[in-house]
């Protein structure tokens, strides 16, 4: 049975993959289609908003380039950072 939620999990996952600049599509759209099913409503909310997160500033943190601002930090970014992409055969 389809609900709200999974319909909201669905356009979160959609718009993951369309991030900006194809490293972040890759990074976030795979960590979405890994872990989205699997997240709690409030860490579906954190997803949210980071993905409200201008591109280039949420790559910074992914990559260890500049420090995660505290009003950002929260488990699911720690495990975005902690994802490592894998590429899956065509």
């Amino acid at each position: 049975m389809n609900t709200a939620m999974d319909a909201h999990r669905r356009k979160l996952t959609f718009r993951a993959w369309r991030r900006g600049f194809r490293e972040m599509d890759l990074l976030m759209g795979s960590f979405a289609d890994k872990y989205m099913a699997g997240l709690e409503d409030d860490e579906v909310a954190e997803f949210e908003r980071l993905l409200s997160v201008p591109d280039w500033d949420v790559y910074a943190w992914l990559i260890g380039q500049k420090p995660v601002l505290d009003n950002h930090k929260g488990p699911v970014l720690d495990r975005l950072i902690a994802f490592r992409y894998e590429a899956q055969p065509g």
